[in-house]
Order: structure tokens, then C-alpha cells, then sequence
């Protein structure tokens, strides 16, 4: 009888075993053999964030992952959209604009493929020049080189319209964050007017390295731009994000939110969302604005709707994405 239960016994964890395995493999059904994260330039927090990230799915998930330098989110999305990258970093501001068919780089081409997975952190916009500059406000970077980072990016998407809304020709020219930081120690541009969750790379490497100061807007500037773009939030810059930065400075901001395709696993959409949202401390150890890296700023996107896989993560933790936000 005692032999007959272990036998007993043994058939039922033998069966369990087999079915977690299965259950596994069943989960694992059409993930691919490799995930290619878009970023954008070096020295911008993306590239961090985004390597950093493909190197914890590599680690956790067992998926061949890396980043990939991109223009930005504007890239981003269409990589997203054409298949040509699983995972996307991308902006709202621009995500919406290649939502709704009005990206800089596929005009025409509404972008409803694309999915939301998670909330990454919000994205000011920042400027940086050399102190012999006297640049102070942006009314003097009227007739000045500026660069708004690479084409493509959350930078060179608002920047332009912010200087044009408010009446300042600059000379507008595009480079990488670090490329940036180097023109402007050279003296070939006046500024560096950029967008980057905080602290931004190349402004603390420039804040270390030269004698530079970081700007913003005047409280009559600040109002008009407001007016002007209501997808900003009003988002304020605390003292000390960078040595040279003595004071609260008043900005804008967007969210990001990692992205991917409808098409990808609803199993492996599930298991990204989960490693990220489930573990803030090493997503903080990658890059310091990950702290808003957090399940409770899913509703910071509005229009863009969740990946299954990601809808059933949230459902999970109590959270009913609306209807809108579902496929």
C-alpha cells in the first residue's frame, strides 16, 4: 500500500512537472530569437535606458537583446510600425503625430500598429551654453547656432516650434547629444537646447568638463509656450540636477512610454511588462529617471492602446485599462 502512494505520488509530480513544462514552452510560442531595442544618439538618457533595458530582457527572459542608435521616438515609431525593431522608446508628442499619420518621417502613413507596454519617465526640454556666451534667456539665441539634437528626437520635433512660436530665428542644426556638448566646448554652435529625462548625460559631462550654464524660460515666454502646445506639462527642473544649476528652472515636459507591434507575443509583451514594473530598483540602477519607471503612471498615456499582453499585466494588479486604451 505505502509503495502504491509513492508510486501515486510520483506519477502526479512527474505529470505536474510535464505540464509546467509544457505550460512554458506554451508561453514561449513565437517569441523571437532576437529583440532589437531603437534608442536614439549617445549621451541621451534612451541609449542608456534602452541598452540597460535590453541588457536586463537578455539576463531575465533568455532573448538575444541590444539597442540600437536611432534619430529618436519619430524613428522609433516607424521602426515599430514596419517591424524592423520589437521595441520602441518613444516620446508622446511624436507618437501621436505618427498615430494620426502626421510623422516627420512617414508623412501619410498612420501609425495604428503600434502598442503601448509601459510608462518609462517624463522628458524635459533643457538648455545648456557656455557662460562666456551670455546667452540668459531664450530671447538671445536670436541669430545664434543652436543645435535640438538629432533629427528625429523629442528635441528637434518641439524646439524649432518653441523658438518660432516665440518670434527667435536661430541657425538650427542637428548631432547627437555627445557630438552636441563637443560642438558647443569648441565653440561651433551657442547652445544646446535638448530633451532627456534627468540628469541628461551630455549636459552633466559638459557641467563637469567646462564653464557652461543651463536656461530656460521667462515666466512671459513659459505662459505663451503653455498656450501655445497644451500636450506639454508644465515641469520644473530642480536645483542641482547639474553642478552648475543653482535654481529651480521652470520647463515642459512629455512622457515616454516603451512601445512595441501589435503582432508581438501577447506571452512575451506580458513577461516585459512585468520584469520592468516589478522590478524599479534595477530599472533606477540602469538610469536615475527610471523612478517613474512605475505601474501607477500607466494613465500618463491617452491615446495609445496597450499591447494585450501588457492589458493583462495591469489587470493583474487591479488596474481596468479603459476601452479605449484595449484593442
Amino acid at each position: 500500500m505505502k509503495k502504491s502512494l509513492q508510486v501515486l505520488v510520483a506519477f502526479f509530480v512527474g505529470a505536474t512537472l510535464l505540464a509546467s513544462s509544457a505550460m512554458a514552452q506554451q508561453d514561449r510560442k513565437g517569441w523571437p530569437r532576437s529583440l532589437t531595442i531603437g534608442t536614439a544618439s549617445q549621451g541621451g538618457v534612451y541609449f542608456v535606458y534602452g541598452n540597460g533595458l535590453a541588457g536586463f530582457i537578455s539576463e531575465a527572459l533568455k532573448i538575444n537583446s541590444s539597442g540600437e542608435v536611432t534619430g529618436g521616438p519619430v524613428q522609433n515609431a516607424t521602426l515599430v510600425q514596419t517591424k524592423e525593431h520589437g521595441i520602441g522608446l518613444v516620446t508622446m508628442g511624436p507618437m501621436y503625430e505618427a498615430w494620426t499619420g502626421k510623422s516627420k518621417l512617414a508623412p501619410g502613413l498612420p501609425h495604428r500598429d503600434v502598442r503601448a507596454l509601459f510608462p518609462m519617465y517624463e522628458t524635459p526640454l533643457h538648455a545648456i551654453t557656455m557662460r562666456k556666451s551670455n546667452i540668459k534667456t531664450m530671447a538671445d539665441l536670436n541669430g545664434k547656432r543652436v543645435s535640438v539634437g538629432p533629427a528625429g528626437g523629442t528635441a528637434d520635433t518641439y524646439w524649432p516650434r518653441f523658438l518660432k512660436e516665440l518670434g527667435i530665428n536661430a541657425r538650427i542644426t542637428n548631432s547627437g547629444a555627445a557630438d552636441a556638448a563637443s560642438q558647443l566646448k569648441d565653440g561651433l554652435i551657442d547652445a544646446f537646447l535638448f530633451a532627456a529625462g534627468l540628469p541628461i548625460g551630455a549636459f552633466s559631462q559638459l557641467a563637469a568638463e567646462a564653464d557652461v550654464i543651463t536656461f530656460t524660460f521667462t515666466p512671459a515666454e513659459h505662459a505663451r509656450i503653455a498656450k501655445a502646445f497644451p500636450e506639454m506639462s508644465a515641469f520644473t527642473i530642480p536645483a542641482n540636477t547639474y553642478r552648475v544649476q543653482k535654481d529651480d528652472q521652470k520647463s515642459f515636459a512629455l512622457w515616454n512610454f516603451a512601445v512595441a507591434h501589435k503582432d508581438m507575443p501577447e506571452s512575451l509583451a506580458y513577461e516585459i511588462t512585468k520584469l520592468v514594473m516589478e522590478n524599479n530598483p534595477r530599472m533606477v540602477q540602469i538610469h536615475a529617471a527610471a523612478k517613474n519607471t512605475l505601474v501607477k503612471n500607466w494613465d500618463q498615456n491617452t491615446f495609445l492602446p496597450y499591447h494585450k499582453g501588457a492589458v493583462r499585466y495591469f489587470r493583474e494588479k487591479g488596474i481596468n485599462i479603459p476601452a479605449n486604451l484595449r484593442d
